[in-house]
């Protein structure tokens, strides 16, 4: 193995996860007819868990005593777009008005249609390196 140190781990040597940028429509056009790029930035691990324990749900099993709890998979989905779109703002109030929306989860559900909405979704998991599975990590260290 290369340098067996932990230099290349310490928080001053990472590589920070970098901005995307992604068509998310070619419905939004710019001043020169080109479609606007939305701008994606990744979350940390701390950030990510807080949405996923804002959208867990504690439900109770028929018949027993027990609960089962749950992730609302479409409301984490939704609060995962709106806190890695950095741009639009989809909290802006304008925005909002002109969409007569309330909030960013909804501003972007009534921006996109459903397959625009798939797509970010995927971009925002590629921008937060979801998209390689454990085959491709195995191959890319033994290469």
């Amino acid at each position: 193995m290369e340098n067996m140190t932990l230099t290349g781990f310490l928080s001053e040597n990472a590589i920070k996860p970098a901005c995307v940028e992604f068509v998310a429509s070619k419905r939004f056009k710019g001043a020169n007819g080109k479609p606007i790029a939305w701008q994606i930035t990744p979350i940390s691990n701390d950030e990510n868990r807080a949405i996923a324990d804002r959208n867990r749900k504690k439900s109770f099993v028929p018949g027993t005593r027990e609960t089962q709890v749950h992730l609302d998979q479409d409301q984490y989905v939704n609060d995962l777009i709106c806190a890695c779109v950095t741009y639009p703002n989809l909290n802006s109030e304008e925005l909002q008005n002109s969409y007569n929306a309330v909030g960013a989860g909804e501003l972007v559900r009534l921006m996109l249609t459903p397959g625009e909405y798939s797509d970010l979704f995927q971009a925002v998991m590629q921008a937060n390196n979801f998209e390689a599975g454990m085959d491709e990590k195995i191959k890319a260290v033994k290469n």
